[in-house]
């Protein structure tokens, strides 16, 4: 037997479907995160997982970003496209207690610490205390690990399906 795996992309995805084992459908959700960031502005960070304060944020990344810094470290992992991360070493980072992601100004304050270039399944480290900035010629696709903040943005009646 044969598995072809097929991967999708922000102009190319198929809505799935959920199959229970048990249980009644009324208590699973899911969404799909090609459509949700087809849906968004760019760098809207909408939610699509949530684990007590812990949540993954779909982006669609298409043009450049503005800069954001965390008190924690995060991490981003490129599902579709072209996109570049630049980081600065911020002369004052946010606060470690601080929930999620925040703006960092333009430009932040710092010293330019380089950029890493990501292709479809590769994943950056974005530091506690550094400020980080996407681009994308194209538009393209993030899932961001990171934790419920006032830039987290939460839809669950637009992109949940039951």
């Amino acid at each position: 037997m044969q598995t072809h795996t097929v991967f999708g992309s922000l102009a190319d995805y198929t809505k799935g479907s959920i199959e229970l084992v048990s249980g009644e459908a009324r208590h699973y959700v899911f969404s799909n995160i090609f459509e949700v960031a087809a849906r968004s502005k760019p760098y809207e960070r909408v939610v699509v997982a949530k684990n007590m304060e812990y949540v993954q944020e779909v982006m669609r990344a298409e043009g450049v970003s503005p800069w954001f810094a965390c008190g924690h470290d995060e991490f981003a992992l490129c599902m579709d496209g072209d996109i570049t991360v630049d980081f600065i070493k911020l002369k004052s980072p946010p606060d470690a207690g601080k929930g999620g992601a925040v703006l960092a100004g333009e430009p932040p304050d710092g010293r330019r610490m380089g950029y890493v270039k990501l292709k479809r399944g590769h994943q950056v480290l974005l530091d506690a205390g550094n400020a980080y900035r996407f681009s994308a010629s194209r538009a393209g696709v993030l899932l961001q690990q990171t934790v419920l903040g006032d830039l987290s943005v939460q839809k669950w009646r637009e992109i949940c399906f039951t």
